[in-house]
Order: C-alpha cells, then structure tokens, then sequence
C-alpha cells in the first residue's frame, strides 16, 4: 500500500496548477523512491517531468510499484479543499480504485477527507537520454516569467541565445521586435538574485513562447529556474520543489522541442 506524509499541501497544490494546462490525465507512478510524473502535452511538443522524492515525505511507505491514473482537473477540485499550510495524506492500496486524500490543520482540529476516483491511462515511459547542455542558466523565476509574459506580447516565438556576454531573449512579431539581455550577477546581499551562466559553446535556439509562458507557472515552486540549452536538443526548465522538509531533492521539469523552420 501508499502512505505518503507531506508537510504543506501547497506543496502539491502549486505542482499540479503548473502542469494541468499542459497535461490532462497523468500516471503519479509511487515506488520506495517516491511519486514521479511523466507526460507529453496533446501535441507532442512539451514533456512533463515530476519527481517529489520519499525523503520529503514524513513517514513514506509504497510497498510495491503503484501507478495512479488520475485526471488534474478533478485532483485540482479536491485540493482546492486544503489550506495552504494543511498537512496532507495521501493513502491508497495495492489494486486502488481510489486516491484518499486527508487534509488536517496545524493543530488537528480540521480533518478533511476525500476519495477521488482513479482511472486506467495506458502511458509508456520515456528514456530521457543524459545531457551534456552546452549551456546551463540558474535565474530568478520572477525574471523569467516577466521576461516569457512581455515577449509573448510581442510575438509567439523567442530565440534564446547563450554566449559569452551572457544570455539573450528575443522576439520578432507582427507588432514589433523586443529583447531582454541578462548578464552574470553575484548579490552578496541576497543570493536569490544570482544570475549564473555555464558555458561551453554558444548556443542559439527558438522556441514557441505559449509553452514557456505554461511552464512559468511552476515560478511559485522556486525562487531559483535552471535553463539548460544544447543544440538540436529540447530546451530543459527545471525548478528544484522548494518548502519540502529536505528542499532540494524534489522537482519539476519541462523538456520543450525548439522550432525549425516554420513548424512548432
């Protein structure tokens, strides 16, 4: 059977509204490492990669492998009924037809309990090859939303280059071109601001800006976003899952395919 002990609600509150816009039904695979996610949007252009690890949960218990077929829009309904800071159960056995899922407040004097149904998703997973990126930027997520969200007005697709004078953002469109250059920055004061950028060779890539402006969402998990660029390859957004009980561990990734030509 699955027990799973997470501390905040929000926690998976803030996973799911990140990706439902994406992804409709989903597999939440549970094994003694802890409950991963893994699903392509309708197009095929974007893949969902989730990993909430057993050390962020107190106590964890999966017996065997146990995948949870669930629809998000429903999931989303029922967590709707948690309180940020609710401490979250959820249980189910080793055949479910059914999640439960328990809220309870600090001090247990709430309790709240569903059963949400589950249902049969025929989902492969995908080997996501090991990368060497040619070029890896930790930013601000609030930076990288504002810069997805401005561009997307200007254009539906934006060129990101990385290169020794550090990292560009571009749009061309019908009402104009805009662009956004960030350089390396170390803010003793507050590390939050840190712009870091690895580079082995410049790297150029565009990518269709509604999947970004999609995977900005996940910015309430993070202070931090990992960007990884490699010619040919799909772009990497990655967000280490922040407020767990061993941050870091955790994650949300969005692999998105760059743009050739005219097509998506």
């Amino acid at each position: 059977m699955l027990e799973a002990r997470l501390g905040q609600a929000s926690i998976l509150k803030r996973v799911v509204d990140a990706i439902k816009d994406l992804v409709t039904d989903c597999n939440f695979d549970c094994n003694d490492s802890g409950i991963a996610l893994q699903a392509m949007d309708s197009s095929h252009v974007a893949l969902v990669s989730m990993m909430l690890k057993a050390d962020d949960f107190s106590p964890y218990r999966c017996d065997r492998n146990i995948p949870l077929g669930i629809n998000l829009t429903s999931l989303t309904k029922v967590l709707r009924a948690a309180q940020n800071d609710d401490v979250l159960t959820l249980k189910a056995e080793d055949a479910p037809a059914s999640l439960n899922l328990l809220f309870e407040d600090e001090n247990q004097q709430r309790v709240s309990e569903y059963d949400l149904n589950l249902i049969d998703i025929d989902q492969d997973q995908m080997a996501i090859p090991e990368t060497e990126y040619a070029a890896t930027v930790s930013m601000p997520s609030t930076e990288f939303r504002r810069i997805c969200t401005d561009l997307a007005a200007m254009s539906e697709a934006v060129t990101i280059e990385a290169n020794k004078e550090g990292i560009k953002f571009a749009s061309n469109g019908d009402l104009g071109a805009g662009s956004v250059t960030l350089r390396s920055r170390t803010d003793i004061e507050d590390s939050q601001k840190n712009i870091e950028i690895a580079l082995t060779e410049p790297v150029s890539l565009t990518f269709a800006l509604k999947y970004l402006v999609n995977f900005c969402k996940a910015a309430t998990l993070s202070d931090k976003v990992t960007l990884c660029l490699s010619a040919e390859v799909p772009l990497l957004v990655e967000y280490t899952i922040a407020g767990s009980e061993k941050a870091g561990n955790s994650y949300l990734r969005f692999y998105l395919a760059p743009k050739i030509g005219e097509e998506d």
